[in-house]
């Protein structure tokens, strides 16, 4: 085969963009630099909102990427690139006021037409994963240079959240013109830091960006999140000093950290949750009793203590619930709350379904958490009747089984979002894309399309309750109980403001007295 020297010349075109845009962050540092080391659990995906979908990915972004819209510490929204968002009076259009003398790393404006140009490439993009999160926009219109308006082809009450979130971080169009798709190799985006290198499965390197919108409240020099999935090791790391903080501290090392006056622990509200998922209807794993019967999954529910799985798996300190809404917020149904162990109505209930003694397998990632909590999920079932076998898989082999419906029950962690479309959609809906074991309910479906075009929070709670109603009946899904978010910081670190959507936050930080 051949190559043309034009083919050559495209590709070392392309290259050289790279390059270019991967050095625009590198600036120069004052002597006395404030350099911060984050622990964290896993490697990001790729750096380009449009296509990244990892926990670790959205951790960084929170550094590089500003988005139209924040959310609060305890859940609500707050202005950040846009200052201002109305509704239409019949919801069919949101208008964005947007914060003007807002700059992208490489030094062009943040405008309306940015705005236009991320929207519509996150919404059309073969590559992008947030057309269905923005598949209700119809046209992204400029009004002016610090005005969008975004059309849609019906209500969408969800659409602040997905802003909030992936959808609503920009990307300079100048850096996505210059390398495309690659754009994620060197991330430009309006955010407090600038990307300035990567090193896969080792660390990812930002720098202050000195003409960021609000950069008298950016305290640190550069930042650099190091990859230790190990919870030992970087608790270990921030003790030595080589870390300045560690995320997502392990449960069972909150009272070594407390007895320790060189590190801080600190704890916040999470709206991630785990659930015990059941394959319905995802071929031939789903044709058994677990699969096939309500009535033996609202037993295997009840055969289930969750006090007592956060105590002996989490030293008590998850928050323990059975609806995908945290305990206590908006959109949570007080009147629904997690039921107590029953064994004895358990078995009733077997006995009803016709199979006093299901057998089915419980998948798991075979972390040591993971697996201990199926162990304690199998001990308990099993006091009712259930014969639960676990299997144990690599995190990648997990992850492709469930994908595939290739599973009878497994285990999975969402990490939660704002808006309840959010946190009930992908996993409940008909055609959710995490809808992994095919449970669709019409009637239910029809309450999530009306809760969606209403903005009023009444009526969408109303709404999601009688929905509500009918996944208790059903229990596709077996919520397990709410995270708490941990991190730990050296004793020096200060500012750290922990949000109920477990990102950091670098604004606001500072080492040293």
């Amino acid at each position: 085969m051949t190559t043309s020297l034009k083919q050559v010349s495209s590709s070392l075109c392309r290259l050289l963009s790279i390059f270019a845009v991967l050095a625009l962050p590198v600036l120069a540092l004052p002597a006395a630099a404030a350099n911060f080391t984050i622990g964290m659990n896993s490697d990001p995906d790729v750096l380009d909102p449009a296509q990244g979908g990892s926990v670790a990915g959205r951790v960084v972004f929170a550094a590089m990427c500003d988005k139209l819209v924040d959310v609060t510490p305890d859940g609500g929204f707050q202005p950040q690139l846009a200052t201002n968002w109305t509704w239409s009076d019949d919801n069919l259009s949101l208008t964005l006021t947007l914060r003007p003398g807002v700059l992208f790393h490489d030094g062009t404006s943040m405008d309306a037409e940015a705005v236009k140009a991320n929207l519509d490439r996150y919404r059309t993009n073969p590559i992008s994963r947030r057309k269905n999160e923005l598949k209700s926009i119809d046209t992204v219109e400029v009004v002016d240079q610090l005005t969008v308006r975004i059309v849609l082809s019906k209500p969408y009450a969800p659409l602040v959240a997905a802003l909030s979130d992936r959808s609503g971080m920009m990307v300079s169009p100048t850096a996505v013109a210059a390398v495309g798709d690659d754009i994620g190799l060197a991330p430009v985006c309006a955010g407090p830091f600038a990307f300035v290198e990567r090193i896969a499965q080792d660390h990812i390197t930002v720098q202050k960006f000195p003409d960021y919108w609000d950069a008298d409240n950016v305290f640190l020099d550069t930042v650099t999140y190091r990859i230790i999935p190990d919870s030992t090791v970087r608790l270990f790391g921030l003790r030595s000093g080589d870390l300045d903080m560690i995320e997502r501290v392990s449960p069972t090392d909150i009272s070594a950290i407390n007895a320790d006056p060189a590190i801080t622990l600190i704890d916040g509200p999470s709206i991630a949750y785990d659930q015990l998922n059941i394959n319905i209807n995802s071929g031939p794993a789903g044709d058994n009793p677990l699969g096939n019967s309500a009535l033996v999954r609202r037993a295997l529910n009840l055969a289930i203590d969750r006090d007592v799985i956060n105590q002996v798996v989490y030293d008590g300190h998850f928050v323990p619930g059975n609806q995908h809404e945290l305990n206590g917020t908006p959109y949570w149904d007080a009147s629904s709350p997690a039921m107590p162990r029953d064994i004895d109505q358990a078995k009733a209930l077997l006995a009803e379904a016709g199979v006093p003694n299901p057998s089915f397998t419980l998948m798991a990632s075979n972390n040591p958490t993971s697996t201990r909590l199926a162990e304690i999920i199998q001990a308990m079932a099993a006091e009712a009747g259930f014969d639960i076998k676990i299997q144990a898989l690599s995190p990648a082999s997990w992850v492709a089984a469930a994908k595939a419906g290739e599973y009878e029950a497994t285990i999975p962690i969402w990490s939660g979002r704002p808006d309840p479309d959010a946190n009930l959609t992908p996993w409940t809906a008909c055609t959710g894309f995490l809808n992994w074991g095919k449970w669709c309910d019409p009637e239910y479906d029809a309450l999530l399309d009306k809760a969606r075009q209403i903005t009023d929070v009444a009526g969408r709670k109303a709404l999601y309750d009688q929905a509500n109603a009918i996944f208790l009946e059903e229990m596709p899904q077996i919520i397990l109980y709410h995270y708490k978010s941990f991190w730990a910081t050296g004793a020096d670190v200060s500012g750290f403001v922990p949000y109920a959507d477990g990102l950091i936050r670098l604004k606001g930080i500072k080492t040293g007295d």
